[in-house]
């Protein structure tokens, strides 16, 4: 059985008494324009509804039915890998890896963790709303960084700390966060969203032993597909 997100419930319940009311008003007219209208109101307005369910759905992914390989970092995000660059990223102690993922409406728009790992900071920052495509909206729109402490002791090279970090697009307003410092996420598990057209962005340190398995252009499912995968413990933390 399919489920939907629970950020769902406003958007939906908003839609449906707007398409209620509105035919209802119609239809106390009593007059032909009256009951006609309102059938046009139910068959145009069918399409929004149907459309919100389809955006939140919520699919079962790897994750749900299987324990996921301590080596292992999964998708944050449905989407297109848009780009893989080196960058300096002060909070994880300079050299770092950038994994984008770019997510249409189309796309499944939960985000889950890559890893098991406990939440260390939520740091949101407010900004602009340009489209996801665009490079300058990485820098320029209103964003949500989660800082993860991946579970050491796992016989793997995990690094101390990664980036999980939801990003705002043209049509996307609301960026949902259901987690808190000091939560212990297991991998593939859900923390939250970003509503209608965004950009997601998994963030590691540049390391020896981390191999990208992730390629640009390539299409991935959060909670399924392995981005990057780290190679026996020849190093530790970082």
């Amino acid at each position: 059985m399919l489920k939907f997100a629970p950020y769902a419930k406003t958007e939906v319940l908003v839609v449906s008494i707007v398409l209620i009311v509105v035919s209802a008003a119609a239809l106390i007219t009593g007059t032909v324009v009256g009951i006609l209208s309102a059938g046009v109101v139910a068959v145009l307005g069918l399409p929004v509804p149907i459309f919100l369910l389809s955006f939140f759905r919520d699919p079962s992914r790897r994750a749900d039915r299987e324990s996921i390989p301590p080596d292992q970092m999964l998708a944050p995000a449905d989407g297109k890998i848009t780009d893989i660059t080196e960058v300096d990223h002060p909070r994880l102690g300079g050299k770092a890896v950038k994994i984008g993922i770019f997510l249409s409406v189309f796309n499944v728009h939960i985000n889950r963790s890559p890893c098991k790992a406990t939440v260390a900071d939520v740091q949101y920052t407010p900004g602009k709303f340009l489209n996801a495509l665009r490079a300058a909206s990485a820098e320029l729109n209103e964003s949500n960084e989660v800082l993860l402490e991946p579970k050491q002791d796992t016989g793997v090279g995990l690094p101390r700390q990664i980036i999980v970090r939801q990003i705002a697009g043209v049509l996307a307003r609301r960026i949902v966060c259901d987690t808190k410092v000091g939560q212990m996420l297991d991998s593939g598990q859900r923390f939250g969203m970003i509503k209608f057209g965004s950009r997601t962005e998994l963030i590691v340190p540049k390391r020896e032993n981390l191999k990208i398995i992730a390629r640009v252009g390539q299409k991935v499912k959060a909670g399924s597909d392995v981005l990057v995968q780290w190679t026996a413990d020849r190093a530790s933390g970082g």
